[in-house]
C-alpha cells in the first residue's frame, strides 16, 4: 500500500467521523475514532505515539508526540480549535521531516464540512 493509498483512507475515515460525529468534541474523540475506523480497514495505527529528536550528538527521547501513525508511513495530526494556524503546518511538516516520513495530514475537526479541515503536506513524495 503507497502513501498516497493510506491517506485516501486516513480521508475516507475522517470524512465519515465528521459525518456522523460533528464539530465541537474534544481531540481525544477525533484521535479514537479515525484510528478506530483505519484499523477495521486492516490498517495499523499507532496512537499517541512518542519520537525520539535527534540533535547534533544529543538525542532526545520524547521529542515530539504523533497523534496517529498508519501503517508506519503517514503521520496524521488531529486539531479541534476555532482556527488552524501556520503553527500547526509548521508542526505537521517538522514531525514528517524529524520523523523521515513523506505524507502527513492535519486534520481540523472544528469545521462545518470536513473537506474544509483536510491540510495534506508532503515531504519528498
Amino acid at each position: 500500500m503507497t502513501e498516497n493509498d493510506i491517506g485516501h483512507a486516513v480521508i475516507i475515515a475522517a470524512m465519515k467521523v465528521h459525518s456522523t460525529l460533528g464539530p465541537g468534541l474534544l481531540e481525544s474523540a477525533y484521535e479514537l475514532c479515525p484510528a478506530h475506523e483505519l484499523a477495521k480497514q486492516g490498517l495499523t495505527v499507532r496512537k499517541q505515539l512518542s519520537i525520539p529528536i535527534r540533535y547534533d550528538d544529543l538525542t532526545i527521547d520524547h521529542g515530539y508526540r504523533i497523534d496517529l501513525l498508519v501503517n508506519d508511513r503517514v503521520v496524521v495530526e488531529l486539531k479541534a480549535l476555532e482556527a488552524v494556524l501556520p503553527v500547526h503546518r509548521g508542526q505537521l511538516l517538522s514531525y514528517l521531516r524529524l520523523g523521515g516520513f513523506k505524507l502527513g495530514f492535519l486534520l481540523s475537526f472544528n469545521v462545518a464540512h470536513m473537506r474544509d479541515g483536510i491540510t495534506r503536506m508532503v515531504n519528498g513524495l
